[in-house]
């Protein structure tokens, strides 16, 4: 347990994510998208952060930007179609799950809220909010989100995402790499910042009811 506690805590590094994106190339980066959007118990891993290193990865030919952005937005739509028709056959059962390291039911629960207020925009919405990317599919199937809506803009969602990300480190290129940490800083807490925005309201609404 203790091994694999610090190799999460290691995904957070970027030196130590972009050595992995080195070694395993799209493959990996493209499992490490499908493990977050399309298993439960890939909320953890750090999406953004690693979209953005394997952008700054093929601006240093290390892997083929041509290779890199359609096996992303594949990996990502089969991930979520996953997620989406999971949700749909298992349903509300997910709020009675037991709890365990990979699996907190507060963030199902928060997921099923976004979901509920923002509807078909929280597919959008979700893509550039960790955890929220990886429940909101599940909670468009719970919620029986018509299938023909949601695949339609969930990939033109993912299109977004992995393009937006992607070619910012691409482009940055070196002048990235000379700033990495500060910059993978900055896109988490970029990704942040719609939980945050939501626990603030959530805070100053429970303040204005007592």
């Amino acid at each position: 347990m203790h091994s694999l506690i610090a190799f999460i805590k290691n995904l957070y590094d970027p030196v130590y994510m972009q050595g992995l994106i080195h070694a395993g190339g799209v493959p990996l980066a493209a499992a490490i998208v499908f493990a977050e959007t399309g298993l439960l118990v890939g909320f953890f891993l750090p999406g953004d952060t690693m979209l953005f290193i394997a952008g700054v990865a093929a601006a240093a030919k290390w892997i083929d930007i041509r290779a890199l952005i359609p096996a992303l937005i594949a990996a990502a739509i089969i991930g979520d179609q996953l997620g989406y028709f999971l949700g749909f056959k298992t349903g509300h059962a997910i709020f009675t799950r037991e709890e365990g390291f990979f699996f907190k039911r507060k963030h199902a629960e928060k997921a099923h809220a976004f979901y509920l207020k923002y509807g078909v925009w929280a597919v959008v919405l979700a893509k550039f909010a960790p955890v929220l990317r990886t429940f909101v599919p599940f909670m468009a199937g719970v919620g029986e989100m018509p299938y023909r809506k949601y695949i339609s803009v969930d990939s033109l969602a993912v299109v977004a995402w992995i393009c937006l990300v992607v070619l910012s480190g691409y482009i940055l290129g070196e002048r990235a790499q000379k700033n990495l940490h500060y910059i993978v800083l900055g896109i988490a807490l970029v990704s942040m910042l719609p939980v945050i925005i939501g626990v603030t309201k959530e805070f100053l609404a429970s303040r204005k009811s007592s």
